[in-house]
């Protein structure tokens, strides 16, 4: 298993994240304010060069208004719809 913020699976959460706090309406300022970090921590975090961890995922998720349980959905959603062939099945 590759522990790396260069995979395309990193840039899809990293996209996703990206777009949830856009989608709520919240600046990286912001987002900083209410999870105790700096803009510049924030940008790192969503530019992949500080790599995330499940509980700080946990904390920008409630931040913004959402359950990890619901963005963790999104992103399943968003890595199986981008890997499997959309006509193709083999049995």
């Amino acid at each position: 298993m590759e522990k790396s913020v260069h995979t395309e699976s990193y840039a899809v959460l990293l996209k996703l994240l990206r777009e949830t706090r856009q989608a709520a309406g919240v600046t990286q300022i912001e987002l900083a304010n209410r999870i105790a970090e700096t803009q510049s921590e924030v940008s790192k975090m969503e530019r992949g060069e500080v790599r995330i961890d499940l509980i700080q995922l946990r904390t920008v998720c409630q931040a913004l208004g959402t359950s990890l349980p619901a963005f963790v959905e999104r992103l399943e959603l968003r890595l199986t719809s981008k890997g499997k062939p959309k006509s193709h099945r083999s049995n």
